[in-house]
């Protein structure tokens, strides 16, 4: 395919379809199916505390690019989930499902107790990693389309770097190749993760998927989605130099937070969390109480389809007649596949994580969980 129409692909991809001329389009450029990929890829788990099940599909999309990750012991006390939503490739996406719950684990921060901090910079050690030979090289190994003519990964950048953006502490970066010089990829990742140790449960946030808590069957969401039109994302786009076009950032990524997108974080001049767009995630704390039914984490491929607490009334009403927790999953699955893509909504990736709490969580008195309370962790 001609690099412009595969840019000219991308940008629909990235910005969402909005008139059926481009949906045609994008079926003729063979980036939807005839017909779906309905097979799941689903999982169950629980321990003394919770329970987990997932499912992920990859519906009428030509490709899968969402990647998770579902640990109920990252360590005695601390279980982690997390959907990644990839766009332009999977690459990023499955990056961060293999390494970003083990660099929380690392951290000094999670560590000492402080799972929020342990996190939040996790996510930043994800572009950080991504850059340089060993960050090709792992991102080529996760790959799986090289093209034959310039031997670049889909989705990838190479562009050379002064010697002074090198991290002295960075193993990955300081390794020498072909590709020491490789800034990191173009193609970028949402992320979405949550922890739960004992009754404290931190969500961290970057893109356009999303968490959302049941308390008394109330939906209460724990991360907000960040597109280009929110005041604070307009201002830092401008301020580094982007601009927006019909919400676009651009003129073409339709999320202000994301992991990976290295061509928007070049300014050498600011810091990370300042660029077009940042890794930066929002911060949410909760204490969990006895009336928390059960915890999603979803991409949008769900939320274009059912609001929040659309989603947490369908799974209350199957909850408790489905064998599992990933049935549930897949039945949410189902029922927003689109029935063609002539529609827009329901053509995309779908992973969804539903994590029930084992009652009881406390002997507390419920706490204020506050819709969309989550501020965000703003570095100095």
């Amino acid at each position: 395919m001609h690099w412009n129409v595969v840019n000219k692909v991308q940008s629909y991809l990235n910005c969402g379809i909005h008139s059926t001329s481009q949906i045609s389009f994008l079926a003729k450029m063979g980036v939807y199916l005839s017909t779906p990929k309905t097979d799941k890829l689903s999982e169950d788990g629980e321990n003394d505390k919770l329970k987990f099940g997932l499912s992920s599909m990859q519906g009428w999309r030509a490709s899968m690019e969402d990647a998770h990750s579902a640990l109920l012991d990252l360590d005695n006390e601390t279980a982690f989930f997390g959907v990644f939503d990839g766009h332009g490739g999977r690459v990023v996406a499955k990056f961060c499902a293999k390494y970003l719950h083990s660099q929380v684990l690392k951290s000094e921060a999670y560590s000492s107790g402080d799972l929020g901090t342990a996190v939040h910079k996790a996510f930043f050690r994800m572009d950080e990693m991504m850059r340089g030979q060993r960050g090709w090289r792992e991102l080529s190994a996760l790959g799986d389309k090289m093209n034959k003519f310039s031997g670049m990964i889909e989705g990838l950048i190479w562009s050379p770097r002064g010697s002074d953006s090198k991290n002295a502490e960075d193993d990955w970066a300081l390794e020498e190749g072909p590709h020491s010089d490789f800034d990191g990829p173009t193609c970028g990742s949402t992320a979405c993760v949550a922890l739960v140790r004992n009754n404290q449960l931190v969500v961290a946030n970057a893109g356009d998927s999303r968490c959302v808590i049941s308390r008394a069957g109330q939906a209460y969401n724990l991360s907000r989605d960040h597109k280009p039109e929110l005041v604070a994302e307009r201002e830092r786009i401008l301020k580094a130099g982007g601009f927006i076009r019909m919400g676009r950032i651009n003129g073409s990524l339709n999320l202000a937070r994301a992991i990976g997108d290295m061509e928007f974080k070049q300014n050498k001049f600011l810091p990370p969390e300042k660029q077009i767009v940042t890794s930066n995630p929002d911060i949410n704390v909760v204490e969990l109480c006895n009336e928390d039914d059960f915890l999603v984490l979803a991409c949008d491929g769900i939320w274009d389809c059912m609001s929040s607490q659309q989603l947490v009334d369908f799974i209350h009403e199957h909850i408790h007649t489905e064998s599992s927790l990933s049935a549930v999953c897949e039945r949410v699955l189902d029922r927003c596949l689109a029935p063609s893509t002539m529609g827009g909504d329901g053509c995309d990736n779908m992973t969804m994580i539903l994590v029930q709490f084992k009652k009881p969580v406390s002997d507390k008195k419920k706490a204020d969980v506050g819709e969309q309370s989550a501020k965000g962790k703003e570095e100095s």
